[in-house]
């Protein structure tokens, strides 16, 4: 039973994973501590090992043949998420659980309310949209790629995510993409082993389960099948609300659990 569980986990983060290119370790995270009693640390390992093979890949791959994807920039990407993961492990380790818990839920908070556009309800949507021209638009030089990476990688490697959740809003709220597209280069810089220097970070501290996260892996792969499928057909600006949505209730349950 608890490892079906595990698999449906696996499936559902899966389905997240392809619809917003945010490696499923959102969803991971919160339910293997709140249904599976692990602690923090624990549920990070697990999460980012069952994220270290191209779980991601059909998602990937419909996102490519949908063209809303540059390879060579995702690849600059996971460059960065690869050094930042060290970081954030390391750090992971060295503070409190507690501290761990409200820093993920603040920012979860931060970026839900950012999706929300909250902007146009003062009336400044229209002003924010002729402010875009042609520089900002143009392409973005390869170290802005990296340092993105390099952020995200950090944030992995101390939350047990795959990174896409500040890949996702910088990649929209910076360089300007269309959100299926921020979503498909994300989901393709987390399908190489980008998280494995905070993994091995974490399992030499004792807090990796194999099994479990090769049983999540699993389910990651049916998952993002579905997932990629919905979200390429979805309109971008639900999308973008049905993100935001999705981070603010786990943002409450994060507030809620460690309060």
């Amino acid at each position: 039973m608890y490892e079906t569980g595990l698999l449906i986990l696996g499936i559902t983060a899966g389905i997240l994973s392809g619809l917003f290119g945010i490696g499923g370790g959102i969803v991971m995270v919160p339910t293997l501590i709140a249904f599976f009693g692990m602690n923090i640390l624990d549920a990070n390992a697990t999460s980012l090992a069952a994220m270290l093979l191209p779980v991601g890949m059909w998602g990937v791959w419909a996102y490519y043949k949908a063209g809303y994807l540059n390879i060579k920039e995702s690849l600059w990407i996971s460059l960065g998420l690869f050094v930042g993961s060290f970081f954030g492990g390391e750090i992971a380790i060295n503070i409190s659980e507690s501290l761990l818990a409200h820093l993920y839920a603040a920012i979860l908070l931060y970026v839900a309310l950012s999706y929300f556009d909250l902007r146009s309800l003062f009336g400044l949507k229209k002003k924010k949209e002729r402010e875009l021209n042609e520089k900002d638009l143009k392409p973005k030089p390869v170290w802005a790629f990296v340092l993105v990476g390099l952020a995200a990688g950090i944030f992995a490697g101390l939350f047990g995510k795959g990174g896409g959740l500040v890949i996702v809003p910088l990649l929209i709220a910076i360089f300007h993409y269309d959100p299926k597209k921020a979503a498909a280069t994300s989901l393709a810089a987390l399908q190489l082993p980008v998280g494995l220097p905070s993994v091995l970070i974490y399992a030499g501290e004792g807090h990796l389960n194999v099994l479990f996260a090769a049983l999540i892996a699993v389910g990651i792969v049916i998952g993002v099948f579905f997932g990629s499928k919905i979200g390429v057909k979805l309109p971008s600006a639900v999308f973008k609300k049905g993100y935001a949505f999705f981070l603010l209730i786990v943002a409450v349950y994060m507030i809620s659990k460690y309060i």
